[in-house]
């Protein structure tokens, strides 16, 4: 006699569960999911979600993940206008705080990365300085004084526009002999020159975004770029590039797997300064 998997009873031979338990449980996931999707519209019923959650069989496990579920949804449509509002936020984050997510569980989550991206863009529109980074580790840099860290971007490519010149057309030409052990060589030439620039890998580590400056730290480059000598930005799907305010200067690419969070956090970053 199998055992229901949802009420505990029996359910019959070579059965796991009632198909009446089975529509409850599903329609219970239903209607959490929903009420958390729609929560901004006003403030999250945390006992009837437990409630609901109790009387169609979903343990604290599973209903912690129908719970994200609903919040991820509620969190795209807030990201309509690609910006969170401090009403939206405060609504998310106590879904979140109430039903017991910690840091440790949504740090690397990509869709909670992108609510905190979201918030840290907002502050910087307000003319506010971000307070929302976590730093873990040591950072490879000297800040300058009073400078503050926004965000920052691991595994970064960080690329150069190179011209190569090479030729092309050239011709070995043919040997005339004139005298014994003197010879005369027709027609050789290298060619003409071509140049061809291309995007190459530099390096790959770590771009930090400050409220002054731009750092980079890999294994063979480091340095620092303030604001104030970048003459442009370039946005890209996935990175960023630059042109440095240096007669010399070749445009320069890094890679962050976010375009358009980069190009519109240091695109506004630059003109605060």
């Amino acid at each position: 006699m199998g055992i229901c998997r949802f009420c505990g009873k029996p359910a019959g031979f070579l059965k796991s569960e009632h198909k009446e338990c089975r529509e409850r449980h599903n329609r219970g996931i239903f209607i959490i999911r929903s009420m958390v999707e729609s929560s901004l519209k006003g403030n999250i019923e945390k006992d009837k979600i437990l409630e609901t959650a109790e009387n169609s069989y979903i343990n604290d496990t599973e209903l912690k993940d129908v719970i994200f579920s609903g919040w991820v949804e509620a969190l795209e449509n807030a990201l309509e206008d690609r910006l969170i509002s401090e009403d939206e936020e405060n609504i998310l984050s106590n879904i979140l705080f109430q039903f017991g997510f910690s840091s440790e569980e949504l740090s690397s989550n990509t869709s909670y990365i992108k609510f905190i991206k979201a918030i840290v863009l907002r502050d910087v529109l307000e003319g506010k300085i971000p307070n929302r980074v976590r730093i873990d580790t040591t950072l490879p840099f000297n800040f300058l004084k009073d400078e503050k860290i926004i965000w920052i971007f691991m595994n970064t490519r960080y690329y150069q526009f190179k011209t190569h010149k090479y030729y092309t057309g050239g011709s070995q030409g043919f040997s005339i002999r004139i005298t014994k052990g003197v010879y005369y060589r027709v027609g050789g030439f290298r060619g003409h020159p071509v140049s061809k620039t291309e995007l190459t890998l530099i390096d790959e580590g770590i771009l930090c975004i400050t409220n002054k400056n731009i750092y980079f730290g890999g294994k063979e480059k480091s340095f620092r770029i303030n604001y104030n000598k970048i003459v442009s930005f370039h946005p890209y799907s996935d990175g960023i590039g630059i042109q440095r305010d240096s007669a010399n200067a070749k445009p320069e690419v890094f890679i962050t797997d976010d375009g358009w969070f980069t190009y519109n956090l240091l695109v506004n970053l630059a003109n605060k300064v």
